[in-house]
């Protein structure tokens, strides 16, 4: 019996000897030496997106999601328009062939407000539901959002998750119900990311929440729901989808970004640019590049506008993690302060700048600012755009994108700058002020700026052409 003991003892011993080495498949473990932080940046990043599931005509499925959750009463978001239209009727119909008990909400404002996210909450709170489903486009995907969260956190103030140093930007501790995201149409990415945007009427400026426990659950990117936008709304949802991929490209590396969290829940949402986001934003550009004209010009060609829901995505899984900057944090003022413009095609009771609108509109002047850092892939921007670089100055990078920007827009009948939809010089102290609480994004600009750059960047866009 001891030399049986001894002969397992000794296999034993030469299995251990034998095991693979590689940390991945090895049982052994050593820690490794803790790698120093440098300053006070951060040294680390990490990726969080929802669910994706693709195809055309997978709306049908969202019945059998629901019964797979278990749930028995689901909240269905969507807005006024959407609910005559066929992407809420394909949601209807699945939820009805599967006996899902559900109310629908339907009062989602396009371009929420802080009123119209607590009118959704308030229903939210109500209802007592176990799992959410919208259907609409950004605005309708983060009021869910925002639905979601503070009825699972019924006791929290408003302002508790609000984007500091609007609100106080506590991270979010509490479990959310499922939320399943049924885009309908190619720009917000908001189906893969963990930020709902919102009009803080009172200081008329946009803010928001940010934070990776509020994604969706799972984003149904059905490319049907784009067959039925209007052409100015697949053009700006498109632009949306274009800065999205050129900021996070160009924002500050994450390793460069401060404070380092000395928590990983404090680790933000948008961490800077880094390896992974960057293969999403440029893989997302190159398909802005190839088919958005296409997709805007003619509503019958299922395949642009097909790539352009899924270039959505795709860059909502790069900037979701990476972030944008300048473009997105003048928007918001942009937005917010709008006067009397109503944009074609858009069936609304209000003034509204439409979201993609108001971030490209910066989009020349702010690359000619930001591209002293990283000239090279400002270059490689406008390239991928269509700018013929074989004989460019890296000096003259941010000139080179700004321009292309300026023909790819004026090639698409975009309006003549910020003075085309209402500005002017006399507005700029007021979009300035704006501006400056928008830290979240704007300290992601790979260059920083004062008060009198953001200045002059306005005053650059009251005219592009």
């Amino acid at each position: 019996m001891a030399a049986g003991r001894e002969r397992a003892a000794r296999l034993l011993r030469q299995l251990q000897r034998a095991a693979c080495r590689c940390p991945s498949h090895g049982h052994a473990y050593s820690q490794v030496p803790e790698r120093p932080t440098l300053g006070n940046t951060d040294y680390a990043f990490e990726m969080a997106i929802s669910n994706i599931r693709y195809g055309e005509g997978v709306t049908k499925e969202i019945g059998m999601d629901l019964q797979n959750l278990g749930a028995r009463r689901v909240c269905l978001m969507t807005d006024k328009n959407l609910s005559q239209l066929p992407p809420v009727n394909a949601v209807l119909n699945s939820l009805a062939k599967y006996g899902i008990n559900f109310q629908m909400y339907d009062n989602v404002r396009v371009e929420p407000t802080d009123q119209s996210f607590l009118d959704a909450i308030t229903f939210a709170k109500k209802g007592e539901f176990d799992a959410y489903v919208a259907v609409g486009g950004g605005s309708v995907i983060d009021t869910c959002k925002a639905a979601n969260l503070y009825a699972s956190s019924p006791t929290s103030d408003f302002l508790d998750y609000v984007n500091a140093p609007i609100g106080k930007g506590k991270p979010v501790t509490v479990p959310l119900k499922p939320l399943i995201a049924v885009p309908t149409t190619a720009g917000t990415g908001s189906e893969t990311t963990g930020v709902a945007i919102f009009d803080f009427k009172e200081l008329k400026v946009k803010t928001g929440i940010a934070s990776r426990a509020i994604k969706p659950t799972l984003g149904i990117i059905d490319p049907l729901h784009t067959l039925s936008m209007p052409e100015r709304i697949v053009a700006n949802s498109g632009f949306d989808v274009l800065c999205h991929a050129l900021e996070s490209y160009t924002a500050l590396p994450y390793n460069r970004r401060s404070p380092c969290p000395s928590n990983p829940i404090n680790r933000p949402a948008y961490q800077g640019s880094n390896p992974i986001s960057d293969v999403w934003a440029l893989h997302a550009l190159r398909i802005v590049a190839k088919y958005l004209k296409r997709a805007i010009r003619n509503p019958d060609d299922r395949e642009a506008r097909a790539n352009m829901h899924l270039a959505s995505a795709f860059a909502g899984i790069g900037f979701g993690n990476a972030g944008v900057h300048l473009c997105h944090g003048m928007s918001y003022p942009i937005s917010g302060l709008v006067k009397t413009y109503k944009p074609k095609d858009y069936n609304v009771d209000h003034s509204l700048v439409p979201h993609g609108l108001s971030v490209v509109l910066t989009s020349p002047a702010v690359f000619a600012f930001t591209a002293q850092i990283h000239p090279e892939r400002h270059l490689e921007a406008a390239e991928i755009l269509g700018a013929d670089i074989r004989t460019a100055r890296i000096k003259d990078a941010g000139f080179i994108l700004a321009d292309t920007l300026r023909k790819f827009l004026f090639d698409l009948n975009v309006d003549d700058g910020l003075a085309a939809i209402g500005y002017s010089k006399a507005d700029i102290p007021a979009l300035v002020k704006g501006t400056l609480p928008q830290e979240r994004v704007t300290k992601l600009s790979p260059r920083p700026q004062t008060e009198e750059d953001l200045s002059a960047l306005f005053e650059a866009s009251m005219k592009l052409y």
